[in-house]
């Protein structure tokens, strides 16, 4: 199946370097205009168009032999640049090295620069039994060291990007640019309830971590949670600054956004959603404090949604909308439009692919 889906690879590459050749690959050539907080590729006040996806391939879902017509479609589409919101590998799976360098082959198959940000499959749930049995916190800095080598993004077509922490070092994987009118900010939030451990049965479970690793795993989401509340805080000044017309946040986990739908259970207050709490209380406060639409993209749970929830009804955030991009076995994407002259700023649109 891998050589198979290789394969594949090679012709989607082959072909748009074709296109490329054609001169339908104008990304390559489009000025990007440097600023102190990030990149600039479009006037102010033009419309353009990006991709959003994540949560594939799974191998347990079989679905490598999809992947080059994501690909293709995506490519067609004529993007500014896409977004992976995490999970390059199936929960069940081993967290080997490969699994990270086949991420990558996989992301410069595109014609266009793609924005990788890190989902729970790849790190924090790398601790399972069936996922090999590794040190969670190790598998984390290896991702940096290898998904955070080069400070731009990957594809074909690449972007700068700017990261919170050095290349290949702590919070490197958080980072943001601006495009357009437009601030867009990727953080380190995945699922299974941000890396946060409730107690030694949770520990444990269908798990080789020790008590004293899930000690230093709460350590690490206490940290990171505060570095990620501060970049985001940051991108909020910055987007006030350069008085953008939006701001999108792009992170992995599902942090329980079902209230008030269920209306008899808050599922913000369980136990397995607690670690998003004070990120999300930190993004309400800024949000509130801000004139222009914050998008909220996640994965995690694989259905795509779109909605305005967060608090109850009655204290509706209005410029506030989640987006949740579809995952595995459905191997589709989402399109968002910016028209800074729209009202609401962003067009979603989403983009089932033939065939899969």
């Amino acid at each position: 199946m891998q050589r198979h889906f290789q394969s594949m690879l090679r012709r989607v590459r082959n072909l748009a370097l074709a296109w490329r050749a054609l001169g339908l690959a104008s990304l390559a050539c489009t000025a990007l205009l440097l600023t102190s907080h990030g990149v600039q590729a479009v006037p102010a006040g033009q419309p353009f168009a990006f991709g959003l996806w994540g949560d594939m391939p799974y191998a347990k879902a079989d679905d490598g032999p999809k992947m080059a017509t994501l690909v293709q479609d995506m490519n067609a589409a004529n993007l500014e640049f896409s977004i992976f919101d995490g999970d390059i590998k199936d929960g069940s799976s081993l967290c080997t090295d490969e699994v990270y360098t086949q991420g990558i082959s996989l992301f410069n198959a595109f014609a266009a620069p793609v924005v990788y940000v890190p989902g729970d499959n790849e790190w924090t749930d790398c601790h399972r039994t069936n996922n090999g049995g590794y040190d969670n916190l190790e598998r984390l800095n290896h991702l940096r060291q290898v998904m955070f080598a080069q400070p731009e993004s990957f594809g074909q077509t690449t972007m700068p990007l700017e990261h919170q922490g050095a290349l290949g070092e702590a919070y490197v994987e958080n980072t943001r640019w601006q495009y357009g009118d437009v601030v867009f900010v990727g953080l380190n939030i995945p699922g299974s309830n941000n890396n946060r451990v409730h107690d030694d049965e949770e520990c444990t479970k269908k798990s080789d971590r020790t008590p004293a690793q899930c000690a230093a795993d709460n350590a690490e989401y206490t940290e990171r949670d505060a570095k990620n509340i501060e970049w985001m805080q940051q991108s909020f000044a910055v987007a006030k600054e350069k008085q953008a017309k939006g701001l999108m946040v792009v992170f992995q986990g599902d942090p329980g956004f079902d209230w008030p739908e269920t209306e008899d259970t808050d599922e913000r207050a369980l136990p397995a959603f607690d670690g998003y709490t004070a990120f999300l209380e930190a993004l309400m406060a800024e949000t509130r404090n801000f004139s222009g639409q914050v998008v909220l993209v996640h994965g995690d749970t694989h259905f795509f949604k779109l909605d305005k929830p967060l608090v109850h009804q009655p204290e509706l955030l209005e410029n506030f909308t989640r987006l949740e991009t579809f995952g595995s076995p459905n191997i589709h994407w989402v399109k968002v439009t910016v028209d800074p002259s729209r009202r609401d700023v962003f067009l979603f649109e989403p983009m089932i692919v033939p065939g899969n």
